[in-house]
């Protein structure tokens, strides 16, 4: 298939957001592919700044929504880059693998939330207040925020055909997962 949305080269970089290649957006096929509409990837650099580096989740946490969010979508491009960095964060292959089944304790219950999100598009009662004591209610809602956050970007990596960023199919060729998801 040919994208007609494919990550865009420096010399196709729109000029009114030429601030933001500089930052995150110039350094993965997923922004530079979202370049080509320019006025979103400008309103999508607060919330991604909160999503990803702000979140009440804390890194290890948040690691473990996205990874079982990028599983349920099927979305490789996701999957591998948080791979990548859950790897980065000292969580070892099983506890990754493990995010694509039915893991035990507190990464169960993320896992059940984002499948609760997914499933029935809401947190049960129950399932919130059992989040909320471990995470806080600020930490549910940037679970929810987190796992409609990967799934906009899942919807477009899938729809725009985003190649997986070279770094990172190098990194996993060098290191592959022992159950890669295909």
């Amino acid at each position: 298939m040919t994208s007609p949305c494919p990550p865009l080269a420096d010399a196709d970089w729109p000029a009114e957001i030429l601030d933001l290649r500089k930052g995150f957006a110039g350094a993965l096929n997923v922004y530079r592919t979202m370049a080509h509409h320019p006025a979103l990837l400008r309103a999508w650099a607060p919330l991604r700044q909160h999503v990803v580096k702000d979140s009440a989740l804390e890194a290890i946490r948040s690691e473990l929504v996205i990874l079982r969010a990028a599983y349920r979508m099927g979305s490789a491009y996701e999957w591998t880059h948080h791979v990548s960095r859950a790897r980065a964060l000292g969580m070892s292959d099983d506890r990754i693998l493990a995010m694509r089944g039915a893991p035990e304790g507190e990464d169960g219950l993320i896992a059940r939330a984002v499948d609760a999100l997914f499933d029935q598009r809401r947190l049960p009662e129950a399932l919130e207040a059992d989040l909320a004591a471990i995470l806080g209610r600020d930490g549910v809602f940037d679970l929810i925020a987190t796992v409609g956050f990967y799934s906009v970007l899942g919807y477009l990596l899938m729809t725009y055909d985003t190649p997986v960023d070279d770094v990172v199919t190098a990194e996993l060729a060098d290191r592959p997962l022992s159950d890669p998801m295909t």
